[in-house]
């Protein structure tokens, strides 16, 4: 039993962490000089913010799918939400930084959050402890589209 929950951790662990590895690669590849560009809200935070921000609710949300898993006996439907959410995570850096394209990264992002919110809400229903690990990652990314659509209209 434990060796299984122990496997099923680092499955989603690789899972998640691989989101933020590629969307740190379009991020870094692509982001200047084009971001020190663009006009900026002052409620932009400074960049080294991102990274620890970002690695912790990387941990958080992998927390919560492995909690939600185990506790609603594999439900694949949810991993399959967590999936599709992970791939508009991920597609957002590639859209905003790779493609310099901000209003479709605007839009990923309206749909990121919806996911988000769906995913919170099945967590509610198997574990509240996944739902609560999800809430931090909710507010970031409701902070990340504020943004985002500052920047839409700045620029």
């Amino acid at each position: 039993m434990f060796k299984n929950k122990f496997l099923s951790f680092i499955i989603f662990a690789v899972v998640t962490y691989s989101a933020s590895f590629i969307g740190g690669i379009a991020t870094i590849s692509s982001k200047e000089p084009w971001y020190s560009s663009l006009i900026k809200s002052g409620l932009n935070p400074p960049d080294w913010v991102f990274a620890p921000v970002w690695t912790t609710l990387y941990l958080f949300m992998t927390i919560a799918i492995w909690s939600a898993w185990h506790k609603n006996y594999k439900n694949l439907n949810l991993v399959f939400i967590y999936l599709a959410h992970l791939f508009f995570n991920t597609t957002w850096s590639i859209v905003f930084f790779g493609f310099h394209n901000i209003f479709l990264a605007l839009l990923n992002l309206i749909i990121l959050v919806s996911l988000i919110l769906i995913l919170t809400l099945r967590f509610k229903r198997v574990n509240y402890i996944s739902a609560f690990l999800m809430i931090p990652y909710l507010l970031w990314s409701c902070y990340a589209l504020f943004l985002n659509l500052n920047l839409f209209l700045l620029n």
